[in-house]
């Protein structure tokens, strides 16, 4: 009898004990949902540490002939992220990252942005100072934090503008004024202006 109530006991405690701890070994994410899980959290933040590269690697991976079957791709890997919708806003964020995350850096803006100033015969090429709509939508949304990732805009579009990370800003503008004071300096001695 002593051996049965020892034996139950030892149930009741160790079904108690399985209860009161925190999650076991079955409840962490493997696979395909943990790099989902992950390619949220890195995509969102301004940082990425080399613990990011595996879920980048398979984020960035994710490609078809057509863009739109591409953006559908992602968004499905990302949704395998339990979080990804459990709330509107969420789906939001899953929905920025997938159209903006790496079309929205500074270089890729330098080069998405080239707009044609002229007509057939003559004219020339600026960068564009307006964000996309899906970069406005990354950048901005609640659940990002992109830091010194954010692209922002130094100069005139007509004028040699162009786009740097938030943490080149001030080197950039400062390179941006020399260069549109030397500029406006060989004008003037072209013109005859300068003394």
């Amino acid at each position: 009898m002593q051996r049965r109530n020892l034996i139950a006991s030892a149930v009741v405690a160790g079904a108690a004990l399985t209860m009161s701890l925190p999650a076991s070994a079955q409840d962490v994410l493997t696979g395909d949902t943990r790099l989902a899980c992950e390619a949220l959290l890195c995509l969102a933040s301004g940082t990425r540490p080399s613990e990011c590269a595996p879920s980048l690697a398979r984020y960035f991976s994710i490609s078809a002939r057509r863009w739109s079957d591409t953006l559908r791709g992602r968004i499905n890997f990302l949704n395998l992220c339990p979080a990804g919708s459990q709330t509107p806003q969420m789906s939001s964020l899953v929905n920025a990252i997938a159209n903006g995350a790496g079309r929205c850096d500074a270089a890729s803006l330098n080069q998405e942005l080239v707009m044609w100033n002229g007509n057939w015969d003559s004219g020339n090429t600026y960068i564009s100072n307006q964000l996309p709509d899906y970069c406005s939508a990354y950048i901005n949304n609640g659940y990002t934090r992109l830091g010194d990732l954010t692209p922002k805009y130094v100069g005139d579009p007509m004028n040699g503008g162009y786009w740097v990370p938030a943490n080149q800003y001030d080197a950039a503008l400062a390179a941006y004024n020399a260069w549109l004071q030397q500029q406006q300096q060989q004008q003037q001695n072209n013109w005859g202006g300068g003394g």
